[in-house]
């Protein structure tokens, strides 16, 4: 099938999902969630085989980590799926109303986007989020997955189209492109006539290739350096912890810590700390000169200059850039030339320290006393998320159920005729 002709069969199902009842798309849902446990093993195995060719092209452990699934990775996605579920239909809901002078009832009330195409890398999972979040909300998607995760998505498209089936809804719900052709990605930034909205979710160079080539409206979502400022008055034994937490739960999740900013005034006590615990979880710190000399001391057993674009740098892996500011202010000014628009964070027991940080903070999740790796849709009860938007649109951080809609102005009277 021809990318136009996929365009057209997801216009036509988008249609019908715009109408579907919640019950038959939870019903769907529900199916979704049986399939992934019935077809755990036949998942897995696709899986293994695109882990082994993987690994045969030299990808990094960030990168295998990403594209890894197992058992406890499946049961979280049919889990997520079920939340999903739980969740309440946003469309039909109304925003808002107002009775006018004239008589008139306006309204606004949520509706599907469409048809929405998703172009990402390395995940299989995000398969799955897509779709259980596009069916829902009564969008259909075209996605166009890595040729690393080939295997993988074949197999749980597989899942979603019986899903689908059972649940009597249009197979063109959901459809993948098969061939990972790079040119079907600019016709797909083209197909205007059909899609909606873009979302692209990867690196850097994917995203300027769809800001660039796209002429459908793109949300932007997934990278961005992840920054934790440790101010003066952070208590120094508990923020080791959440720094701990920020890089190394997941190092290759694109939430997790790349950027430590430390208060000058407390530095000499609070680095060999920090280096304790980095070198104990084999975090590799690359540091700005003052950083440097101090971290050398205290016995970093990884430790190098900062070059020109380390601060610029989503690590994805166990490294861990390193600065030293000297107040909020200093830190503030750090966050806006490197590139914070995701998840940043501030350890502090100051008030109007918290509130600066969070008012000044251009991200789409500013935390306080918190890890980075809270970023997730399902962490935000949203049951999963199609991308973390870092973009100043209707939608930003974890996008899930309402961020897939948009609304339409309703108006009703009784015979009303304008004057």
């Amino acid at each position: 099938m021809t990318l136009k002709a996929m365009g057209k069969a997801a216009r036509d199902a988008a249609y019908e999902l715009a109408v579907a009842p919640t019950r038959q798309k939870n019903l769907a849902l529900l199916a979704m969630a049986d399939e992934l446990e019935i077809n755990e093993q036949e998942i897995l195995a696709a899986n293994a085989e695109d882990i082994a060719a993987a690994r045969a092209a030299g990808l990094s452990e960030a990168m295998l980590d990403r594209l890894l699934l197992n058992p406890s990775r499946l049961a979280g996605m049919a889990a997520d799926v079920r939340k999903v579920v739980s969740l309440d239909d946003p469309v039909g809901s109304e925003l808002d109303s107002r009775v006018l002078e004239n008589g008139l009832r306006l309204s606004r009330r949520r509706v599907p986007i469409g048809v929405i195409g998703v172009i990402y890398e390395a995940r299989p999972n995000v398969t799955i989020d897509i779709a259980a979040l596009c069916l829902k909300t009564g969008n259909a998607s075209i996605l166009r997955g890595g040729r690393e995760t080939f295997h993988s998505n074949m197999a749980l498209v597989k899942v979603i189209q019986r899903a689908l089936a059972k649940a009597g809804l249009p197979a063109a719900s959901v459809q993948y492109i098969e061939r990972p052709d790079r040119e079907l990605v600019s016709e797909l930034l083209r197909l205007d006539e059909y899609v909606d909205m873009i979302i692209p979710r990867g690196g850097a160079n994917l995203h300027k290739l769809c800001k660039e080539q796209s002429t459908i409206p793109v949300i932007i979502g997934g990278f961005g350096v992840s920054h934790l400022f440790v101010d003066v008055s952070a208590d120094l034994r508990r923020a080791v912890d959440v720094i701990d937490n920020a890089k190394v739960q997941r190092p290759s999740a694109c939430n997790a810590l790349d950027t430590l900013l430390v208060h000058e005034a407390i530095a000499d006590e609070f680095l060999p700390a920090l280096v304790a615990r980095m070198n104990s979880r084999q975090v590799a710190l690359v540091a700005e000169e003052r950083a440097f000399s101090l971290l050398q001391a205290a016995g970093a057993s990884e430790l190098r200059l900062a070059g020109a674009d380390d601060f610029d740098t989503e690590w994805l892996s166990l490294t861990l850039g390193v600065k030293l500011v000297s107040d909020v202010d200093a830190a503030l000014a750090h966050l806006r030339q490197h590139n914070a628009c995701h998840s940043d964070a501030i350890l502090t027991n100051d008030l109007a320290n918290a509130e600066r940080f969070i008012n000044g903070a251009g991200s789409a999740a500013v935390y306080v006393n918190a890890s980075t790796r809270f970023t997730d849709g399902g962490q935000f009860g949203l049951g999963a998320e199609v991308a973390v938007s870092t973009q100043k649109l209707h939608a930003r951080g974890p996008m899930g159920l309402e961020e897939l809609t948009s609304y339409k102005w309703i108006g009703q009277a009784d015979y009303l005729s304008r004057s």
